[in-house]
């Protein structure tokens, strides 16, 4: 399977992952089979508020996972009409969180634990 991460820059599996899916600059997708990485720059990174393009802002690729720090309802409900887990980020980088997604230590995101708007726990 591969996984995407949200995350601040490339730097490859040391990443840090960003606080809200729809405004990452980048995303490191991981080939859990091969550990090959992938980076992909946003390319919806300009959207109006609460209308990301998950398959625009990936640039078409293929996941069955994404690690995000934090995301919009809209955005979630796309990504899983997919067939694409969306798991909470638990950890600073891409290798902590990689690791704890292969433990089962990850929460699955489900539309209670999107971001509404700039208001509540999300912190972007």
């Amino acid at each position: 399977m591969k996984v995407g991460f949200a995350v601040q820059a490339n730097e490859g599996i040391e990443s840090k992952v960003f606080n809200h899916f729809g405004s990452a600059p980048v995303f490191i997708i991981v080939d859990a089979a091969s550990k090959e990485i992938t980076t992909v720059d946003n390319k919806d990174l300009n959207h109006v508020h609460g209308a990301c393009n998950p398959i625009k802002a990936l640039d078409g690729q293929s996941v069955g996972g994404m690690v995000v720090g934090g995301i919009g309802a809209g955005a979630l409900s796309k990504l899983n009409a997919m067939g694409i887990k969306v798991y909470g980020s638990a950890a600073a980088t891409v290798k902590e969180n990689l690791s704890l997604l292969n433990a089962g230590k990850l929460q699955e995101l489900f539309s209670m634990h999107a971001c509404r708007g700039h208001e509540g726990g999300c912190s972007h």
